[in-house]
């Protein structure tokens, strides 16, 4: 039995034949890093329209909901790492911590130092969020639907670490990216770094988001490296696996 099934026990089943709820119920238990995917999914196509939503004329009303909406990821995220071999405890004190932060920064918008260790805690959260997923995903010979799942949500996860990674960068090395087509550099959002940093882990090629300091140019090339061994080493087992499957 693999570990979601053993860790998120399915209720009895109903008398007759299940309902799309009881369906979708039961998919949302059984599959915990399809759910953590698809949310964050989302969270990248509505993160634009919230950052400039309006609510009763309060003005940081757009960076309250992109802030809730990060919370949602977080406590997926946890959900995600409870089915995995590693521990719950790690995940729980950097979550909360990033949490609290998160709120810290939407009190506190102009604070450096709020947003510098608000950034390396979403990192080395999201960064152990990962390295749970993969865990999860090695820690047997066979493949699972929710593993499956697991390796994108596992991408997606590296890539959102990094794009906290690089707020902190800019935070201590300020002007460390530019965009492509505006005179001189600035501080760039958190939505262009997540830009980037999804085009720097499956190598699409350049982006219009630029790091030209040495130290954010070291950062994107150990991101280069991850998911160059993502692919050749994940990928490849999940593939590898499933063919293998059904020979």
């Amino acid at each position: 039995m693999s570990a979601s099934l053993e860790l998120w026990p399915v209720p009895p089943r109903r008398t007759g034949q299940p309902t799309r709820w009881d369906r979708l119920r039961r998919a949302v238990v059984q599959l915990p890093s399809a759910l953590l995917l698809v949310v964050q999914l989302a969270a990248i196509v509505a993160v634009p329209f919230l950052e400039t939503a309006t609510l009763g004329g309060f003005r940081q009303s757009g960076r309250v909901l992109v802030g809730l909406v990060g919370l949602v990821v977080l406590l997926l995220a946890v959900r995600a790492v409870r089915v995995t071999p590693a521990p719950l405890s790690v995940a729980l004190i950097l979550g909360l911590s990033a949490a609290g932060l998160a709120v810290a920064q939407v009190v506190l918008p102009d604070s450096a130092a709020v947003l510098l260790w608000s950034s390396l805690l979403h990192a080395a959260f999201y960064g152990y969020t990962a390295y749970a997923l993969l865990r999860y995903m090695f820690a047997d010979t066979w493949v699972t639907r929710d593993e499956v799942y697991a390796t994108g949500a596992a991408f997606a996860v590296f890539a959102w670490a990094f794009a906290h990674l690089y707020v902190a960068v800019q935070v201590l090395w300020p002007h460390s990216f530019a965009a492509h087509g505006q005179a001189g550099t600035g501080e760039r959002s958190w939505y262009q770094l997540l830009f980037l940093s999804f085009q720097t882990m499956t190598g699409a090629g350049p982006s219009d988001i630029i790091p030209v300091t040495e130290h954010a140019r070291s950062f994107v090339m150990v991101e280069q490296v991850c998911g160059m061994l993502f692919v050749a080493l994940v990928v490849a087992r999940v593939v590898g696996l499933t063919i293998a499957r059904f020979k």
